[in-house]
């Protein structure tokens, strides 16, 4: 091989290096989410500052909540599940990609799911009765 063909394999293989970092980094956080959670997707909570992916399998509901941006620091977030007569399950801190998950076996009965990113938060009340 000349130079010429291995300047040219290493610019491709560069290029492909860096198109696939940058879809790894675009990927939406109901992708990354899929990841955390098993079970199918039964609702999103937007709020200003994230969103709270909740999933549902086998009488389990799971969340995870995510900012709607990626900065890199750390920042104060929670998520917390309550299934009906239960008391409920939180994880709070201080964390740069996401808290959570949170997984409660609910059977049938109603959850409350609770989000928060910084200052911005969400309030589910009783919901997937």
């Amino acid at each position: 091989m000349d130079t010429g063909a291995i300047r040219r394999w290493f610019a491709l293989g560069t290029a492909v290096l860096t198109v696939s970092g940058v879809l790894a980094l675009a990927t939406p956080a109901s992708a990354q989410a899929d990841s955390y959670c098993g079970g199918r997707k039964v609702r999103d909570l937007p709020f200003s500052t994230g969103v709270v992916h909740i999933y549902k399998r086998n009488g389990y509901v799971c969340a995870v909540t995510f900012p709607r941006t990626a900065s890199g620091t750390k920042r104060t977030m929670s998520v917390s599940v309550q299934a009906r007569g239960n008391r409920p399950v939180v994880d709070k801190g201080k964390y740069t990609h996401h808290a959570g998950p949170i997984t409660v076996h609910a059977g049938h009965r109603c959850v409350w799911i609770k989000g928060s990113v910084g200052r911005g938060s969400v309030s589910s009340g009783w919901i997937l009765c």
